[in-house]
């Protein structure tokens, strides 16, 4: 499906972001290059437990279950970007928690910020939404964790929001300075990067990239809502 391709130039059509999973590798991330981004005006972090942000662009809302957010939906009025960055592993989660965080989670924000801001069709918005998935996604898949990925990605796509996308990273190198919640594991397998990286621009990329091809695709649409590797690449040196 072709995205809608407007360009957001002017200060009234500002990126204004709702942002989850900031305590994460990739949240936190995403939240520190909006903070640094001047198409970015204001950041609204939603998350269980404190990011540890504080920046004149930054509100946070503690809020204990994402999957109800009934009590805190008039905070999403005026936000007209969303960057599901929270997520876990499927690794010893059983299936009902793990459709909850996946699947629940992000459609519970989603309906929530297109009914305080009254989104009836694509057409009468310009709104983002933003999926972190990952590689392997498949709604065919033998594995539990891409089934239920592919049919968040699915519903999300057919939702009212006019830019939808999927982000399918494979590697990440996290590049963003002063970060505070990479993964341990990247500390043993970094040398794997640029290796990984002169072979496939598709399966190994930067902790940044992902973060600028947010910001690129919120403003200016993009071809695809599947954003893979070669795709966050080629929108972030664009």
């Amino acid at each position: 499906m072709e995205q809608n391709n407007n360009n957001n130039n002017n200060n009234n059509n500002k990126i204004r972001a709702i942002i989850t999973g900031a305590s994460g590798m990739i949240g936190e991330g995403v939240v520190q290059n909006a903070i640094e981004s001047d198409e970015v005006e204001k950041i609204l972090i939603v998350g269980r437990r404190e990011s540890g942000f504080k920046n004149e662009k930054v509100k946070e809302i503690i809020h204990s279950d994402l999957s109800n957010l009934t009590d805190i939906q008039n905070e999403f009025i005026g936000f007209n970007s969303v960057y599901f960055c929270a997520g876990v592993s499927s690794v010893g989660l059983d299936k009902e928690t793990y459709h909850k965080i996946s699947y629940d989670m992000p459609m519970e924000i989603l309906k929530k910020v297109e009914l305080v801001n009254n989104l009836k069709s694509k057409e009468d918005n310009n709104f983002t939404f933003i999926y972190v998935t990952g590689g392997g996604t498949d709604s065919n898949s033998w594995s539990n964790w891409a089934r239920v990925k592919a049919k968040t990605e699915n519903h999300i796509i057919a939702s009212n929001f006019n830019k939808t996308f999927a982000f399918r990273p494979g590697f990440i190198q996290p590049n963003i300075p002063g970060l505070k919640n990479t993964n341990k594991l990247y500390k043993y397998v970094a040398w794997l990067y640029p290796i990984g990286r002169s072979i496939s621009h598709n399966g190994f990329i930067t902790l940044r990239e992902i973060s600028q091809a947010m910001v690129k695709v919120s403003t200016n649409g993009y071809k695809s809502n599947i954003i893979n590797g070669s795709d966050m690449v080629k929108l972030a040196h664009s």
